[in-house]
């Protein structure tokens, strides 16, 4: 018994190998799969990096001082001198109000005829007006701008001449986990959900469709082969492709983009586990019960890519949208594995936040690969 035991996975083992070996060399002669894995995750690494960013450099903003004096100096050098701010002085009210109807400058710092007087009394106000087209560039701005002004005010307190009403209380600001208040800190893991997904889903969403549209499923049914292992020669190639993406990211992030990994890597690993499991059962799953590669990566893309990019909270703050589509992101993967990411490259290894996110995308997998098994039938029906 125990011989004929040993036998049996033996000829599984082999058979396994037999149909990765198959599927390996299948992924490296097809063009679209080389592309789909490596090429297309380097071009969203460059593209999401360099080119997608929430903050705003360079905004043009007008600077009108009806009448020069040293504090109005002071407070306007805070904009010259930032590189948040493309400053540009002019003269009277009217033409930065042309500006702003021309769309020329984003925002209008207009500092009274009698600034100065009032600064001296402590009640200095400088008037700040935002072209609100872009609601979201507009806040962001307002946040710059009065940062630059409440620098300028403690300046001014500290050497004993108040700026609008600073008293002693000084407010000190500190943002953990992203000292450089910088965009990609956050949006680069991310880049990591899109990656994985794009890999682990539209890749395996295609691999079984293709082999029933191509007729070779025939020939793989007729052989001793089970269901179990028809999958695990699909899975493994597609996880190995998967990795590699993993890798190419983590080294832009570090290397590229700077961004700290305070966690572990064997934490980090574990979890682009847990997720690329889910997604390639995903993949699976439509791959199987559609038995077209057309449909399958129309499924893929609107159950895993779309919801990773607008429902995970990569880019949208989830607690912004409606209590409806909040408790839609509840059964998107992508959100625990950004919660994951977020949590181990800037804040480290917080085992209250990866812990219940992992169980989560644990769950997820182990339920989506039993649906998988159950959609790949031996019969041609």
């Amino acid at each position: 018994m125990p011989e004929q035991a040993n036998h049996r996975h033996f000829a599984k083992a082999r058979r396994v190998r037999a149909l990765i070996v198959k599927e390996s060399r299948q992924v490296l002669r097809d063009p679209s799969s080389i592309a789909l894995g490596i090429v297309m995750p380097v071009m969203l690494i460059v593209l999401f990096g360099y080119a997608l960013s929430l903050d705003v450099k360079n905004a043009p903003v007008a600077l009108v001082v009806e009448k020069p004096s040293a504090a109005a100096s002071e407070v306007a050098a805070g904009f010259q001198l930032s590189p948040y701010f493309d400053a540009r002085v002019m003269t009277s009210t009217a033409a930065a109000t042309r500006a702003m109807f021309d769309h020329q400058v984003e925002g209008v710092i207009h500092f009274a005829g009698d600034f100065a007087r009032q600064a001296e009394f402590g009640d200095g106000t400088v008037q700040v007006i935002l072209h609100g087209t872009d609601a979201n560039t507009a806040r962001i701005i307002q946040g710059y701008a009065l940062g630059a002004i409440g620098q300028a005010a403690r300046r001014r307190a500290a050497e004993g001449n108040p700026v609008s009403g600073v008293g002693p209380v000084v407010v000190q600001s500190r943002a953990w986990f992203n000292e450089a208040n910088d965009s990609h800190y956050f949006l680069v893991p991310g880049l990591i959900v899109l990656v994985m997904t794009l890999i682990g889903a539209f890749l395996t969403a295609m691999v079984m469709a293709r082999e029933w549209e191509r007729g070779t499923i025939e020939a793989i049914f007729v052989t001793p082969v089970r269901a179990d292992e028809i999958l695990l020669g699909k899975i493994i190639p597609n996880f190995v492709m998967g990795m590699i993406g993993l890798a190419l990211c983590v080294l832009a992030a570090r290397f590229l983009f700077h961004v700290p990994l305070r966690g572990s890597l064997a934490v980090l690993t574990v979890a682009s586990t847990l997720y690329l499991l889910v997604a390639l059962g995903i993949g699976l799953v439509a791959s199987s019960a559609s038995k077209s590669q057309f449909v399958a990566s129309q499924i893929a893309l609107l159950t895993t890519f779309l919801p990773a990019m607008l429902l995970s909270g990569f880019l949208f703050d989830l607690r912004s949208m409606p209590l409806v589509v909040q408790l839609i992101t509840y059964a998107v993967p992508a959100r625990y594995f950004v919660a994951l990411l977020q949590t181990i490259f800037l804040a480290g290894d917080i085992w209250s936040v990866i812990l219940p996110n992992a169980a989560v995308l644990a769950v997820m997998a182990a339920v989506l690969m039993a649906l998988a098994l159950a959609a790949t039938r031996k019969k041609l029906a």
